[in-house]
């Protein structure tokens, strides 16, 4: 048995980590026409004023709501306390890089209000996995702790892998995002 599910981790990872053509975003980049090719069907938000997606960029700390190929807003963000490089492990400080989808939203949570994202994915779990580890999960994009004195957005990266936001900001990502709103995180 052993042998066994070694040959079957082995097999797995050569086909997700095989050489591939260079892989493209079905989001756009501000600056360059999308293409069509190879693109995932097209999410439709219910109301047509929300955001139709939403792209990281971790390096500028910056979140936008897109629509079309133009941004709706732009937000600040903080991230995990060891931004550099995709999330590995449960515990790595990290924030995914990827492409995932707003799965569902908590306005009990601990913070002013959460979206979950949908990491960990297959590839995730894989790689953890071939790590000896878990993925984690619970990746969120959230407000300001609701125990943090005035709701002011704590300064650096201080979250264990999730997106976090300004109290205002959750209130308005809430209401522009829905249930199913592909996520791109990009370095």
């Amino acid at each position: 048995m052993g042998t066994r599910h070694v040959l079957l981790t082995a097999f797995l990872l050569a086909i997700l980590l095989a050489p591939t053509a260079p892989a493209m975003s079905f989001l756009p980049t501000f600056d360059l026409p999308q293409s069509t090719a190879n693109k995932p069907p097209e999410f439709r938000p219910p109301n047509p004023s929300m955001a139709d997606r939403v792209v990281v960029k971790k390096a500028e700390r910056r979140l936008y709501l897109m629509r079309g190929d133009q941004p709706l807003r732009t937000y600040p963000i903080a991230l995990g306390f060891r931004p550099e490089g995709p999330k590995r492990l449960e515990g790595d400080g990290r924030t995914p890089e990827g492409r995932y989808v707003l799965e569902r939203r908590n306005p009990r949570s601990s913070y002013r209000k959460s979206l979950h994202l949908s990491y960990p994915n297959a590839r995730d779990r894989l790689r953890a996995h071939t790590r000896g580890g878990r993925p984690g999960g619970m990746i969120m994009i959230h407000g300001q702790p609701n125990a943090h004195a005035g709701g002011r957005p704590r300064e650096g990266d201080w979250t264990f892998g999730c997106i976090a936001v300004s109290n205002p900001a959750i209130d308005e990502i809430w209401s522009l995002t829905a249930d199913g709103t592909p996520i791109e995180i990009l370095p």
